[in-house]
């Protein structure tokens, strides 16, 4: 009998989700919206609309499946059963498992959504053969999957991989967890639109990056920013040279405390940038990594935005 897993990558913004077979193999997917202002139950029936729209692209019932493996923004609960802490769904203590369970009637489970999405860099693209890989997650915020000793890294509250809290700069911006001079303060898609916007409010700055007739910024997408740098904007050439520095700063620390063979590099803006991103990264990263360290391979992953669905779909195989 064919065997069939669900990927699902649930994000503060989107939802996506994929149907793979035994062998890693994407068949079909599905994205649509979060819409996390609209509450739990709504966010969990936009994940059960996005599975069984992939699964009939893919010519398969959910409920037949072999398993679903969800990769959520949050902490995990031991037991892999409930989300125990979301803040960019403003979620605590979501019996997420047991909710999707009876919705789609197939074993369903559980992983941070960077873990999981490290996952699928490290076994699918990498085929399982770095014992030590740092994966780094730059989009709305900036997670990490770590794996050291062939294992992940969770500490002893599981909370391990908050690789975007390191502080960078004590005299930075103020993050959204409280504090100044997080990586993630200074280098996601979040601080390169709050750099933007000042630059626009303050100076009357013109840039690509503006809507045609606006005269201030309302969002940034990846894709509006590559092509701001594509047309030569010194706007977008200077948020994102900083991004690339306190990136390249922040590996250097990870490199000199971890060690890794890899540092694998994903999420929204590097998939879009990283042909401008990685050459500077390295070369902030090297510049700072001790002798020891520095035979690492910094990368950017190619499964893109599949990585967080196929690292879903082989943890819904590997339990099942």
């Amino acid at each position: 009998m064919e065997e069939h897993y669900i990927g699902v990558d649930l994000g503060g913004t989107k939802i996506l989700a994929g149907v793979f077979d035994a062998e890693h193999q994407c068949l079909a997917t599905d994205k649509t919206k979060t819409k996390p202002e609209e509450g739990y139950d709504a966010v969990c029936s936009r994940i059960v609309r996005a599975i069984r729209a992939a699964a009939e692209s893919a010519g398969i019932d959910p409920a037949k499946a072999n398993g679903a493996g969800i990769g959520a923004p949050g902490s995990i609960s031991s037991d892999e059963s409930q989300v125990l802490f979301a803040p960019n769904l403003d979620w605590r203590d979501a019996p997420l498992k047991a909710d999707l369970e009876a919705q789609l009637g197939c074993p369903v489970w559980l992983g941070n959504d960077c873990n999981v999405a490290a996952t699928g860099i490290h076994r699918l693209e990498l085929e399982a053969k770095p014992n030590d890989m740092v994966s780094i997650f730059l989009g709305t915020g900036i997670g990490a999957g770590i794996i050291t000793n062939g294992v992940f890294l969770t500490g002893a509250t599981r909370a391990a991989g908050e690789v975007g809290h390191m502080v960078l700069d004590p005299d930075g911006p103020v993050c959204g967890c409280g504090t100044r001079g997080c990586f993630e303060a200074l280098a996601s898609r979040t601080a390169i639109f709050n750099k933007v916007k000042s630059a626009v409010d303050d100076g009357g700055e013109l840039t690509p990056m503006l809507e045609a007739g606006d005269h201030s910024v309302t969002r940034i997408r990846s894709g509006k920013l590559r092509r701001a740098i594509e047309a030569g904007d010194p706007l977008g050439k200077q948020v994102l040279d900083e991004t690339c520095f306190y990136t390249g700063l922040a590996i250097a620390n990870l490199c000199n405390l971890l060690n890794p063979e890899v540092v694998a590099l994903g999420g929204g803006l590097v998939e879009q940038l990283h042909p401008f991103m990685l050459p500077k990264i390295r070369d902030a990263a090297l510049e700072r990594i001790m002798p020891g360290a520095r035979r690492v391979r910094i990368m950017a992953t190619t499964l893109g935005d599949h990585a967080g669905i196929t690292g879903a779909a082989i943890l819904a195989h590997d339990h099942a």
